[in-house]
């Protein structure tokens, strides 16, 4: 099945609102094995969205469009789509009575009510939360269509418990992906080394970028659940025997995800001190839930004076190497374990940017030291290819932070080969 989506909001083109949407469906379709092949964006324009619906239907097999359902003037959607496809709208009493349980007593307006209007002989796709119902129809020419919401909030829980259900409904295949989550490794050097995996048919291998790190997914299709999986599994062993211990799990999301599982398997706890990320790695942490029982404490400690007052700082070493430094990073790291009495610390130290860098000392130096009470290892991050902004540089420093720590409880050499 070859699938389109269409984004429909004029505040999309004005970069008002970002268009996470997209991202939401394609995630979804790709996990049951349906190709995306097209992907647009279209203001409230009714001639420019009719234009774009009747060319996804001459080329695709399912169209998915998202936003536009709502009760306002330039909610227009469903009118054009209908049209596009020969259909009309007919009032759906049953949505109408759902929408008038949502608001007991109140007098239902024209345009509240202009969301119940549906295509004929349309399934309806609820909204659980909020007021514009879904729905699915198939053109006379066998297009399926679906019309979703645009807010994520409403168009993800829809997605998830009513649309992706009916796409399998029938279908007797089973379909199961798995991400193999790699740090310190791009997409095309992975890419690279696992070219010839790529070109199976089933189970399908695909690399992916992420923000300063990549996944690969697995996917395979077979008749029940088991089968899939046996299927992945040898190609998720031989991608982990290539990439080597640049991966960092398989289906765990995110490297603070791991860390804190880590750390409260091994009853080990960790503390921060950062100074050019801001708290960001303490941030990451605490994000997730359980790590109040192995983060003991996490110190921003952006001033010279009070690198030295919290963290034992020396100032000779300030003075003789500078805030952005090894030295520096080093002693940041074994000051938190100090203070703390926590099993690991983590020191942070570098230049952000945009400004406040040098010839010696450019934007983007970044030192990191990981200490546990007993040997410290301190490495730098460097800028390399093209520059990039100041949120880039402490979210990458905070993984990378987060990886050495991963690193040092699983036994791997906490300084990894710098392949990024």
């Amino acid at each position: 099945m070859i699938a389109e989506i269409i984004s429909v909001g004029t505040e999309l083109l004005l970069g008002k609102v970002v268009n996470t949407d997209t991202t939401i469906v394609a995630q979804a379709l790709s996990g049951i094995g349906v190709d995306l092949l097209y992907a647009a964006t279209v203001g409230d324009n009714p001639a420019r969205l009719k234009k774009a619906v009747e060319d996804a239907l001459e080329r695709s097999d399912l169209l998915i469009t998202t936003g536009g359902l709502g009760p306002t003037g330039d909610d227009l959607t469903k009118e054009t789509v209908a049209a596009a496809a020969g259909r009309k709208l007919v009032f759906h009493q049953e949505s109408y009575d759902r929408l008038v349980a949502q608001f007991p007593g109140r007098e239902m307006s024209k345009n509240m009510e202009k969301q119940v209007w549906l295509p004929e002989g349309c399934d309806v796709l609820l909204n659980d939360n909020g007021t514009a119902p879904g729905c699915v129809f198939t053109t006379d020419k066998g297009k399926m269509v679906m019309m979703f919401p645009g807010p994520p909030s409403e168009l993800v829980p829809m997605l998830n418990n009513y649309a992706i259900p009916y796409l399998l409904k029938g279908d007797e295949a089973i379909i199961v992906s798995h991400n193999i989550h790699i740090y310190g490794k791009g997409e095309a050097p992975v890419a690279m080394q696992i070219a010839d995996l790529m070109e199976s048919a089933n189970p399908t291998v695909a690399p992916y970028a992420k923000e300063g790190e990549c996944f690969v997914r697995v996917t395979a299709k077979a008749s029940s659940e088991e089968e899939a999986d046996e299927m992945c599994r040898p190609i998720i062993e031989e991608i982990k025997n290539r990439v080597g211990d640049f991966v960092y799990s398989v289906d765990v999301e995110s490297l603070e995800e791991l860390v804190v599982k880590e750390l409260m398997e091994q009853g080990k706890t960790l503390a921060t001190a950062e100074s050019c990320t801001g708290g960001y790695l303490a941030k990451r942490i605490t994000d997730i839930s359980g790590s109040s029982s192995v983060f003991e404490t996490g110190c921003v400690t952006y001033a010279n004076a009070t690198k030295e007052k919290l963290l034992g700082v020396k100032h000779e070493t300030l003075e003789k190497y500078g805030a952005v430094s090894e030295q520096t990073a080093r002693e940041m790291a074994e000051g938190i374990v100090k203070l703390s009495g926590a099993d690991i610390g983590i020191g942070i130290t570098g230049i952000a940017g945009p400004g406040g860098g040098s010839e010696e000392k450019p934007v983007g130096l970044i030192y990191l030291a990981l200490s546990d009470g007993e040997n410290t290892w301190v490495t730098a991050r460097r800028p390399f290819g093209r520059r990039k902004n100041r949120e880039w540089h402490r979210f990458v420093a905070a993984s990378h932070a987060l990886d050495m720590v991963r690193r040092y409880l699983e036994g791997l050499p906490v300084i990894g080969e710098d392949s990024l």
